[in-house]
């Protein structure tokens, strides 16, 4: 790595460095970043444990174990100056550890992980919210043979990467990651590269196994699903158009479990939700800035009691603050996979819709961030 000299027009590298030298250690270093920020190796990971020792009649610990955005489990290896000889065959015997996880108990995992490590929470909506999904029975968690090898080093041994071409032929998903330090004056900086295979190589090289009896299972379900899901909209955008319900005119059926439509604010819009237990409709400000959202929801807020008396009936207000989006909701509880409950729910989102519309019509509109006034106090 080098260091740019706008001034001169030169280059002048940085100064490598080993992790012994800098007095780094795996578990008390490079593990609490990659813990952190998993999105450091070059995709969205969730991490679900570290130091993971649940396996029976052993007390070995692999490092991180997270899951990707297929759902599959990824066993993260960290060595800091050299990979050592043994690590692939280390690496091997968690994955096949790990192989055997049931959905329930990668729940649990997480959950023991989200109490120990992250103040709390709950693993099935960090979960669903992760692989994006309003139901966690609608994915695969673990799904046949797909789980994945990630190992991380300054370093790899040639018996390492021999190993691991080996296991890309064979149709196992591995990955080195070659992490290097470098000092720029007292900044620490670290690349972080991977090397096999290379980014450009690895579609062409991993190939994906057979879908097991778990996966075709899910995947005929959300077939299911995706079919009662533009059913129900049909159906519903059918009744709502017979109820002048304006909002939904010129929107078309899906098969997501929502309906959006403007609400004359940019990335403000109402939301129907249908679901197997609920009907709902809701506003949800998802503008590309964070402050924007909370600059609208808090003035909305701020005049609760008016659109709720509007409305007829208290409201779910979620500010979410550890989330880019806000949302206010109003729901109620239905079965919504039995289709004789269909025309009830129908009915009621259109009700509701439009008494919702209409409590935020007014103030929604007064507080557009593009409307707002050159001496109010900014987003």
């Amino acid at each position: 790595m080098f260091r740019v000299d706008r001034s001169q027009n030169r280059l002048s590298p940085l100064v490598q460095k080993r992790f012994s030298d800098l007095h780094l250690r795996e578990r008390d270093h490079l593990q609490e970043w990659l813990a952190n920020q998993p999105d450091a190796l070059g995709e969205e990971l969730l991490i679900i444990q570290k130091e993971f020792d649940g396996f029976d009649e052993t007390r070995e610990r692999l490092d991180l174990l997270a899951l990707d955005k297929d759902g599959n489990l990824v066993v993260i290896e960290n060595k800091l100056d050299d990979s050592g000889r043994d690590v692939t065959w280390q690496a091997l015997k968690y994955t096949a550890y790990v192989s055997s996880l049931t959905k329930t108990q990668i729940v649990d995992i997480y959950q023991q992980y989200l109490d120990r490590f992250c103040g709390g929470g709950n693993a099935v909506v960090r979960l669903c919210e992760f692989m994006g999904v309003e139901d966690l029975g609608e994915i695969v968690l673990n799904p046949g043979t797909d789980q994945r090898i990630v190992f991380i080093a300054a370093n790899f041994r040639r018996e390492v990467t021999a190993t691991v071409l080996w296991l890309l032929s064979r149709g196992i998903q591995t990955q080195c990651f070659k992490v290097t330090p470098f000092m720029l004056g007292e900044e620490l900086i670290i690349d972080i590269q991977q090397i096999i295979p290379t980014p450009e190589a690895a579609d062409f090289m991993i190939s994906m196994s057979n879908k097991d009896g778990e996966e075709k299972a899910t995947h005929d379900t959300q077939k299911h699903r995706h079919k009662l899901r533009l059913a129900f909209w049909e159906e519903a955008l059918e009744q709502l158009r017979a109820d002048d319900v304006a909002l939904y005119q010129n929107i078309s059926p899906s098969k997501d479990h929502w309906l959006s439509a403007g609400s004359g604010v940019r990335s403000c819009p109402f939301n129907l939700i249908f679901s197997r237990d609920e009907a709902r409709v809701e506003l949800e400000m998802r503008r590309a800035d964070v402050e924007e959202n909370k600059w609208i929801y808090d003035r909305l807020h701020s005049e609760k009691g008016a659109i709720e008396a509007a409305f007829g009936a208290q409201l779910d207000w979620r500010r979410m603050d550890d989330k880019k989006a806000s949302k206010i909701i109003f729901a109620k509880p239905f079965d919504g996979y039995d289709r004789a409950n269909w025309p009830q729910m129908i009915a009621w989102l259109s009700t509701h819709i439009r008494k919702f519309e209409a409590a935020f019509r007014e103030p929604l509109a007064r507080f557009n961030p593009q409307n707002r006034s050159p001496n109010e106090e900014s987003p």
